[in-house]
């Protein structure tokens, strides 16, 4: 009986073990179909869930890197390549997608290092031949880039992607016809394949085979209608044609296809200059905006200052000559008559010569430009290409995380942490609640009802139930005058606006118990609140943003003595009470950055992190004021953490300040 006891244990632990393990296997195939349709937040979720139970599976590290790398989380995708490697140190995936990602921020001799580690490991990978190839190139080391190139087409000839590749390498050594062989072969191995024929393009373009050139483009948009760059490289073969009305056509349709290209705006501004249309002018600033290398206000010539130096020099000369030899004097003021006259007539060439340099600039620049173009689009094709993610994950990505890092977001802190409440047995699946000892004692002594939490959301839409529970603690209060029930009517006054009504209440808890530290919080924030009340009030605002910038939002000398340094005071008090409460510091850092106090603010978020090492406001608060602090490395680390534990506009902020 004992031996099947002991029997029947062992088979329950082997099932349970069984269950656990088909789990795990579950939240990694969720997290990889996540991957798949595009939802890479999604996919962070799960893989998440798997570290947590099994941090020592590489795999897991390896997939939520690809997650990161798709919303270009870069830094934060280099430190999940780092720990895949590091629990699995043979492991050429994980070395060929750091590469990547140390390619997409420029960092190229790393990107080769670890592709001559994957090939260590694979050398018969031809992909990452493909991308060593790619980062030779951006190194101009364009025979290293056609050997690598070679290489991965002798493991596949059929490898549009190595065919792609030198063919821009072929572009940039000047061997056109070459490239031009290599874009024939993509096109026959894919007939509909748009950006070969818009490759092809750009190269028949460099012989001047505009007629060819043309149709290539036609051909590409036919087959990708969405390409802004072939509409606006059609556009520029259409000006070199001198048929400016329908080179604006493409222009037109460029920039409504991609509103920040800069060359569009430029190239329209020219045709339209050309034939005399309005609008011009506006076309160049929109340009010079988007990409300073399009602002030739800062090269033109003034032809005053032209004539002043020429003057000038012409004086210096007359007076060395003088010193020199004083019988020449008549010889002298003639040449200083004609220096005079050199210069005017230098003056007046000066206005012609800004013309036609202004123009002779914009044909370069056109031409630079389109050079930059082929490179890079072409570059960014192939190195997306050769993930490990399948080509049709595009097609069907959750509305919600479609482009998540290209969403225009306000940016700002994420706000004060308050302590708040719902119904009992209530649950608001959008609020992720942070467990801490000192709320949940207050849930304790009010026997779980109302439950307190503590959140950074808005809590607009309860008031109502709020007003029912201030009546509910005026009826205890009659009862029983007490701290706990003084700082329970409290929290409830402020959830409704009411704050001298609240800070009356939490005043009368301190001094019933000076030693309730939830106390002097709530008193802090209730002050805080009070405070951005009367801005509000006084500026007529209907929002007051704390975004950190670099004009600085410090309060006024007075505001500083009186409100924020109380409310500080609090925050002290709150910490020196329970040094572990880690809203404090959080808190006390988001005053400390209104104040502009930045690197105590820091010290702060330090300390609550160390307490909680989940903590994602903190993270991107932190985050936020390292790139202020121009520590852009250390912003974009904490920030991707932050979008790692859910917050997902750090995405957003990382492209467009970190990469």
């Amino acid at each position: 009986m004992k031996k099947l006891t002991i029997l029947f244990f062992m088979l329950t632990a082997f099932t349970f073990m069984a269950e656990a393990q088909l789990n795990i296997d579950h939240f990694i195939r969720v997290g990889r179909t996540r991957i798949s349709i595009g939802n890479y937040t999604g996919a962070i979720e799960y893989f998440n869930i798997v570290i947590e139970f099994k941090p020592y599976l590489a795999e897991a590290y390896l997939y939520r890197g690809i997650a990161k790398h798709s919303l270009e989380d870069y830094r934060g995708a280099i430190e999940d390549y780092n720990k895949a490697i590091e629990i699995k140190p043979y492991y050429p995936m994980a070395y060929n997608n750091r590469g990547m990602a140390y390619h997409n921020l420029h960092r190229y001799d790393k990107a080769i290092e670890d592709y001559n580690r994957a090939l260590e490991f694979d050398p018969d990978d031809e992909a990452i031949y493909n991308n060593r190839g790619i980062a030779k190139l951006a190194l101009r080391d364009i025979k290293g880039a056609i050997a690598d190139y070679d290489r991965s087409l002798e493991i596949n000839p059929k490898s549009t992607h190595a065919l792609m590749a030198r063919s821009n390498a072929k572009i940039v050594s000047g061997d056109v016809m070459g490239a031009i062989k290599d874009l024939n072969q993509v096109i026959i191995i894919r007939p509909h394949y748009a950006a070969a024929y818009l490759n092809r393009g750009l190269a028949r373009f460099e012989l001047n085979d505009y007629a060819s050139a043309l149709r290539d483009y036609d051909q590409s948009i036919k087959f990708d209608a969405t390409n802004a760059l072939a509409f606006n490289n059609r556009g520029i073969v259409k000006h070199k044609l001198e048929d400016y009305t329908s080179a604006i056509m493409d222009y037109d349709m460029a920039i409504q296809l991609n509103p920040e290209m800069a060359s569009a705006y430029f190239n329209r501004a020219m045709a339209k200059e050309i034939l005399g249309r309005p609008g011009y002018e506006t076309d160049y600033q929109i340009a010079a905006r988007l990409n300073p290398q399009y602002d030739f206000s800062n090269r033109k010539i003034n032809a005053e200052q032209l004539a002043q130096q020429q003057q000038q020099k012409g004086n210096q000369q007359q007076g060395n000559t003088q010193k020199n030899n004083q019988k020449d004097d008549q010889k002298q003021q003639q040449s200083a008559t004609d220096q005079t006259a050199q210069a005017s007539n230098q003056n007046n060439q000066a206005v012609d010569y800004a013309a036609a340099q202004k123009q002779k600039d914009a044909r370069e620049e056109e031409e630079r430009d389109a050079e930059r173009r082929r490179r890079h689009s072409r570059m960014d094709l192939i190195v997306e290409e050769t993930r490990e993610i399948p080509e049709e994950s595009k097609q069907v990505q959750e509305e919600e995380d479609i482009q998540l890092q290209d969403k225009n977001i306000v940016i700002d802190l994420q706000p004060l942490f308050i302590i708040s409440a719902f119904e009992k047995n209530a649950v608001d699946y959008n609020r992720f609640q942070y467990y801490n000892v000192a709320i949940d004692d207050l849930n304790v002594k009010n026997n779980y009802n109302p439950i307190l939490s503590i959140t950074n959301k808005p809590v607009d839409a309860y008031k109502a139930i709020f007003e029912n529970f201030i009546l509910y603690f005026n009826e205890k209060i009659a009862v029983q005058d007490n701290a706990h029930n003084h700082l329970s009517r409290g929290i409830f006054y402020s959830l409704t606006g009411k704050y001298s009504a609240a800070i009356e209440d939490l005043d009368k808890a301190i001094q019933e118990d000076e030693k309730l530290a939830v106390s002097y919080f709530c008193r802090a924030n209730s002050r805080y609140q009070m405070h951005e009340q009367m801005e509000l009030v006084t500026n007529g605002q209907e929002n007051v943003s704390i975004a950190l910038n670099k004009t600085g939002n410090k309060a006024s000398g007075d505001d500083v003595s009186l409100d924020y340094r109380q409310i500080l005071d609090d925050y002290e008090i709150t910490l020196f009470l329970n040094p572990k409460f880690f809203f404090g510091y959080y808190n006390r850092a988001y005053i400390k950055l209104r104040l502009g106090e930045y690197k105590s603010a820091v010290e702060d978020l330090n300390q609550a992190i160390r307490l909680e090492p989940k903590f994602a406001e903190a993270y991107f608060n932190r985050g936020l004021t390292k790139i202020y602090l121009d520590d852009v490395e250390g912003g974009a680390i904490d920030l991707s953490r932050a979008g790692e534990l859910g917050i997902e506009g750090a995405y957003n902020i990382i492209k467009r300040y970190c990469n």
